[in-house]
């Protein structure tokens, strides 16, 4: 959806004659006109059935909606996704996944790789953290610090100190702009900007 909104975007973008005179209004138009919309909007119940019904439940609700006939009603989510994070405490679930085969499955930086992401050394951080003490003080006890698993580059990490001290940190170079950080941060600490000179990744062929 987000690769499609942007085709959308950048169509419009080389239609318009004088970007300084003139607004580009008709996007929402474009948009509202679009099979993207009928799309997303034909898949809005996917991910709330799925959290409120479960598992079997909600896959079977889905399953009807989709192929069978569309329920005439929209369900909604009655918390953001950050506030529904499992502690530790909650779950003895810990997820492990197997070894990048680099045929099918790749490694993170080897991802980060081919998206090209490149930023100016030594400009303003990007991702800002509004209180710097909470990765390690409250995120690494209740919630294993999520940041480390959910970003899809490898930004944040949990290192460990000469003296066995814990610190955070914020590999900023590896960022690919998906903001994931700043919606899913539990304690909602993590702020994303946009970076200085219009570094992050390049996708060549979209």
């Amino acid at each position: 959806g987000v690769e499609k909104g942007g085709d959308l975007a950048v169509a419009r973008v080389t239609e318009g004659e004088d970007l300084f005179v003139k607004e580009l209004t008709s996007y929402t138009d474009k948009f509202n006109n679009s099979w993207l919309k009928e799309e997303l909007y034909n898949a809005r119940n996917f991910g709330p059935a799925m959290h409120k019904f479960g598992q079997w439940i909600g896959g079977a609700f889905n399953f009807i909606d989709q192929n069978v006939f569309k329920v005439p009603f929209t369900l909604h989510d009655l918390k953001q996704d950050f506030a529904v994070l499992k502690t530790v405490d909650a779950t003895s679930f810990k997820p492990t996944y197997p070894k990048p085969d680099g045929k099918l499955t790749f490694d993170r930086l080897s991802s980060v790789f081919i998206s090209n992401t490149v930023h100016e050394e030594n400009q303003p951080a990007h991702l800002k953290l509004t209180d710097p003490s909470i990765p390690v003080n409250v995120n690494l006890p209740k919630w294993d610090e999520p940041a480390q698993r959910y970003c899809p580059a490898g930004v944040y990490e949990i290192m460990e100190n000469d003296d066995g001290s814990k610190r955070f940190q914020i590999n900023a170079a590896n960022c690919v702009h998906c903001k994931t950080c700043d919606i899913k941060d539990p304690s909602q600490n993590i702020t994303w900007v946009t970076p200085e000179g219009g570094g992050g990744p390049n996708y060549p062929n979209m």
